[in-house]
């Protein structure tokens, strides 16, 4: 019998979404996945595992909805922001009708959850300064329901212009949502647009507790957007998203306490950012190195060998040669001092090398 035969079309064409862990490597030295360097320790508090947990953990959604500035019913929580980008899809989206626009050079898993959900999708590239092409996005909003853009945007670092944001906002009313991705807005938290949900019915913006937060692997994200929407999103949200020691960790992750330590962890890493970006303007390797806020930075190199040679030194980075407009660009997590060091030192070889 072939399985295969009775699997959905478009998921025996699909390619799975290549996470930092699919992709493996063996190596020492992991910044390809935009991970925080910084383990947190906690406790768990919350015994009651032979039950099943809230829908949506009421002190979670409490403590998120006062540290973004945000009412509770402009709150739900995921599993990651990766739930919460498909969630929209199978909320709003018609298969075989509807579809989707994303702005590659962008995160890959609007694509790869349209293409599971079987939903449309239209990639709309990024100008030469990675800003919104608003012109092109005019012109393919016809059966477009949801518009996903990411600021800072991932890999490429830079934010968008808010007056272009306000701009697709304007152009998207009454026809779609327009969904902005901030999983590293705690890097660049002046250039938020939480505060526009009261003028933007259609606006939403996605959270994680993945990067700034150092909770990777909690996988807890959230979507922030006015009560209609939410409530939507609620009618196709799993019964029990979040396990029981997942909120017990997320709510420790939001007090008072810990979002101080939050706050200057972010702080260290620019410095560490900094320093690595020092560094490596010094070298004839290096091409450009973009302006970042998040915690990350995109470098594009000269020699083609860089991320093979480095891979083979055990520092696992992130090829971004395959995207549009990136080639021989290479994202490197900002990791600790001694991380980030590995690079510097091991690029320093391969520089004098061809010195």
């Amino acid at each position: 019998m072939d399985i295969n035969q009775l699997v959905r079309q478009n998921v025996r064409e699909l390619t799975p979404y290549q996470s930092a862990r699919r992709i493996g490597g063996k190596g020492d030295v992991w910044l390809n996945a935009n991970e925080s360097a910084i383990a947190l320790h906690f406790e768990l508090t919350m015994q009651t595992l032979n039950r099943y947990p809230e829908p949506q953990p009421e002190q979670v959604i409490e403590r998120y909805a006062r540290y973004a500035g945000v009412r509770a019913d402009q709150v739900i929580v995921s599993r990651g922001a990766d739930e919460a980008i498909e969630l929209l899809m199978r909320a709003f989206c018609e298969p075989g009708r509807d579809r989707i626009i994303y702005c590659p050079p962008t995160y890959g898993m609007y694509l790869v959850s349209a293409q599971t959900l079987g939903i449309g999708y239209k990639a709309i590239v990024q100008m030469n300064n990675w800003q919104l092409d608003l012109t092109a996005i005019e012109q393919n909003l016809t059966d477009t329901k949801l518009i996903y853009i990411c600021s800072p945007n991932n890999p490429t670092g830079n934010v968008l212009n808010p007056d272009d944001i306000k701009t697709l906002l304007d152009m998207a009313w009454g026809s779609a949502l327009v969904v902005v991705d901030e999983a590293y807005i705690e890097f660049a938290m002046e250039h938020s647009v939480v505060s526009w949900l009261a003028n933007y019915p259609h606006l939403v913006i996605l959270r994680t507790l993945s990067k700034a937060f150092s909770l990777a692997g909690l996988r807890c994200g959230f979507a922030l957007a006015n009560k209609p929407v939410i409530d939507v999103l609620q009618k196709v949200i799993a019964p029990y998203p979040l396990p029981t020691p997942v909120a017990d960790i997320a709510a420790q992750a939001l007090s008072k306490e810990n979002l101080t330590k939050m706050t200057l962890q972010v702080v260290n890493l620019n410095k560490q950012k900094a320093h690595l970006i020092t560094a490596l303007k010094q070298f004839s390797l290096v091409d450009a190195i973009y302006p970042s806020y998040a915690n990350y930075i995109l470098v594009k190199f000269n020699d083609q060998g860089v991320f093979k040679y480095l891979w083979n030194q055990g520092i696992i980075l992130r090829d971004q040669s395959k995207q549009p407009n990136l080639a021989n660009c290479i994202r490197i997590t900002i990791g600790s001092q001694a991380e980030c060091d590995a690079v510097i030192n091991a690029l320093k070889t391969l520089n004098d090398q061809g010195n």
